[in-house]
């Protein structure tokens, strides 16, 4: 199979296109060909070696961390799926993961694809998805609720919103100028074009932040959550916390590969209650320039996705 490979942190020259042996499917394992793998900012972060103080890559190295496809083979053990099912699937980051042909995963890591949802838009709404659940989880965010999602075009806010939304919360964000009708449509009450104004000195009183940004960001958000908020982070730039000093909860999103979760987004995405965002696809053969772009920050809509 095709795959994309690199065996040493660096610059996206360090990605090369190579043949690799077809993987096989183990006991309780499906084998899925994929069509499709999303890119993430934690795929580019972890082949550039940002991430070497929390993650030890065995090399060589397959990156992604999902894939949609069809399965084409059953292991011994497995049952819940079918040859010619179409399947989401997680990949760990320990192991092959999405940027290739092929890919042998465990059944408890895969979820059938609903029929509205075509491949691509289904892998948009894997590990973004996952995020956006376990993020909205985590904040425990109600009917009602005035909260703030930063970062709002972007793959992972723009879910946020769509389910903060659904639950009834009054929702404000922040975004680019130029996405500001785009957040907008996705259901927020309130935007903040991050690159004409400062949304700290704008908004007061919530109860959620919900950040994905990090640093000076994450630094300013204290100041619009009232006494007994609750503010959730993604591993973003590094963050001071302040939640004593404020009178606020601070907690981590621990983002795992969750079955539950996942079937949850793709259940509320077939029923068109939610929508997955796509910037744009991409052959796998050019992934290297798909990380040049995410690292340059020229995708702020959605998921970039890789065909397959």
């Amino acid at each position: 199979m095709k795959a994309i490979q690199y065996s040493e942190h660096g610059t996206t020259d360090v990605m090369q296109y190579v043949d690799l042996p077809d993987p096989v499917a183990g006991p309780g394992q499906i084998l899925v060909k994929l069509e499709a793998a999303s890119v993430t900012p934690f795929d580019w972060k972890l082949r550039a070696g940002h991430l070497q103080n929390h993650f030890t890559l065995p090399m060589p190295s397959v990156p992604g961390r999902d894939g949609g496809g069809t399965v084409v083979a059953v292991g011994e053990d497995a049952s819940e799926f079918q040859v010619g099912d179409r399947v989401a699937v997680m990949a760990s980051v320990f192991a092959q993961g999405g940027y290739a042909e092929m890919i042998a995963v465990d059944e408890k890591n895969a979820v059938k694809i609903p029929e509205r949802l075509s491949t691509v838009e289904a892998v948009a709404l894997t590990n973004a998805g996952l995020s956006a659940w376990l993020s909205v989880q985590t904040a425990e965010v109600k009917s009602g609720e005035k909260v703030l999602v930063h970062s709002g075009a972007g793959a992972v806010g723009g879910l946020l919103i769509q389910l903060c939304h659904r639950l009834g919360a009054e929702v404000a964000s922040t975004c680019r100028s130029t996405n500001r009708d785009y957040v907008k449509s996705l259901g927020a009450d309130h935007v903040i074009a991050y690159d004409e104004e400062d949304f700290s000195g704008l908004l007061k009183d919530h109860d959620v932040v919900l950040d994905l940004m990090g640093g000076a960001v994450h630094d300013r958000s204290y100041q619009v959550l009232k006494r007994g908020g609750r503010l959730a982070w993604l591993v973003a730039d590094p963050i001071t916390d302040r939640g004593a000093e404020f009178g606020v909860t601070v907690t981590r999103v621990m983002v795992s590969d969750d079955k539950v979760a996942l079937q949850a987004m793709m259940d509320l995405a077939g029923a068109g209650v939610i929508k997955p965002q796509v910037a744009r696809t991409i052959p796998l053969s050019e992934a290297a320039e798909a990380h040049r772009l995410m690292e340059k920050g020229a995708v702020s809509r959605g998921r970039l996705i890789l065909t397959i």
